[in-house]
């Protein structure tokens, strides 16, 4: 993940499951970063370290290497010592619009619901509109839509929510998509900026509804 405004979405969420204490319902799973993250094939993703496929318009761009223009973005590039590292970084090259993937084990003793989902998911708006506050003052006016169940196919629960708001007369949309489907958490960052913003979200959700999370064989 992005190391600024975006990770701190994803160490939210991720802090507040680990350490539970109780009964493990489910054996560790470790991350293996040594293990490439899957394989690029036209416009389709498939991966290695973590079950899942997705798909993207022809004109989008995949690449599992942290693209550049992210920075300008406010997302930190991540070091190789990171333990959080996205799986696959997808983009219009046109307009900058972005969306980002990344898996991680869930530990051994938290139990997930909808319910769960959706209230870590609006936990952490907070953390976000603190940070861009910080990055680009607290004259920015954040707006922040509901938070909602979202589909997404072979997960078992999962939930959407996101913040708009401008920046040097260019609207932002910016959003994540927090889900769980046994043994992982699924970590969905995306930003849509209003250079074509219809179109570009258009094509956000043409990619979200190709994710899959495929069973292990």
């Amino acid at each position: 993940m992005g190391r600024k405004r975006g990770l701190s979405i994803v160490v939210l969420v991720f802090l507040l499951l680990v350490g539970c204490a109780g009964v493990p319902v489910r054996d560790a799973l470790k991350e293996n970063l040594e293990t490439p993250a899957g394989n690029i094939e036209g416009s389709e993703f498939t991966g290695i370290r973590y079950p899942f496929k997705v798909s993207a318009p022809a004109h989008w761009k995949m690449t599992t290497e942290f693209p550049d223009f992210l920075e300008k973005l406010g997302y930190g590039k991540p070091g190789p010592a990171d333990k959080e590292q996205s799986e696959l970084y997808v983009f219009n090259p046109d307009t900058q619009s972005n969306i980002q993937f990344d898996l991680t084990p869930a530990d051994r003793y938290s139990v997930f619901s909808q319910e769960k989902i959706e209230r870590l998911t609006t936990l952490a708006t907070g953390s976000l509109k603190a940070e861009i506050e910080e990055d680009y003052g607290k004259d920015v006016q954040v707006e922040v839509a509901p938070t909602e169940p979202f589909s997404l196919k072979g997960v078992s629960y999962a939930g959407k929510k996101y913040v708009t708001y401008v920046l040097k007369g260019v609207k932002r949309e910016q959003g994540w998509i927090y889900g769980f489907s046994e043994p992982y958490q699924i970590f969905i960052l995306y930003m849509v900026l209003d250079k074509d913003a219809a179109k570009d979200g258009k094509d956000m959700n043409t990619i979200l509804g190709s994710f899959e999370l495929l069973q292990r064989k």
